[in-house]
């Protein structure tokens, strides 16, 4: 479900106007989160890690509203719930995109992420589904489990339609007894300010602090 916001009583409309003039919008940060008690948790209980932070990732852009603003056909809408369009490897060093359903429940996210990587293991190629590729109620999300890394880029057409975050982890590493996982996160700054991002990852780093 999504509702559509009036622009014109909208007290984001000079943000939105404004940015929206440019060729490109977005603007990106990357940092680092601490993963230690998320990492041990998910060691001790078997979980995969990769499905756990995804879920925490979820979870907490799902509490941050403006992370679920979404531009299409000149309209502003917010959506109820948002879920990630992801990228997932294949054991041949390719990659496919699956979707992960926002849910509250773990468990139940965990069990839908495994019927979805499990699929994308089975295709070759991209195989992007249209009807994916077309949806808005979705975070793009990509890992890059090789390296840790300091910045990040993501390719995107560029416009001032464009309106879907983005956010990249790269692989964790260890410093003063401590594991941290690299995070980018990529927003349209006539949706999303500065502010926002900070409580997206206020939020992430505090799930990650949680044990299931």
């Amino acid at each position: 479900m999504k509702t559509k916001i009036n622009i014109q009583t909208w007290s984001r409309r000079e943000y939105y106007e404004h940015f929206g003039k440019y060729d490109d919008p977005y603007f990106g940060i990357t940092t680092n989160v601490d993963c230690t008690v998320a990492y041990k948790t998910c060691k001790k209980s078997e979980t995969s890690f990769f499905v756990y932070y995804m879920f925490k990732s979820l979870k907490a852009a799902n509490q941050v509203e403006n992370f679920r603003y979404r531009v299409i056909d000149d309209d502003v809408w917010l959506f109820d719930h948002i879920h990630a369009s992801t990228t997932i490897g294949r054991p041949d060093n390719t990659f496919g995109f699956a979707r992960f359903e926002y849910t509250k429940d773990f468990d139940v996210f965990q069990k839908n992420a495994a019927t979805q990587i499990a699929q994308i293991q089975k295709f070759h190629g991209l195989k992007v589904n249209i009807y994916d590729a077309e949806r808005f109620d979705v975070i793009h999300h990509t890992t890059l489990p090789w390296f840790s890394f300091t910045s990040f880029r993501h390719e995107k057409n560029v416009g001032e339609k464009a309106s879907i975050p983005k956010i990249a982890f790269g692989k964790f590493f260890e410093h003063e007894d401590k594991k941290w996982l690299p995070v980018s996160v990529h927003v349209n700054h006539g949706l999303v300010d500065g502010y926002h991002v900070s409580k997206y990852l206020e939020l992430f780093q505090m799930g990650l602090n949680k044990k299931l």
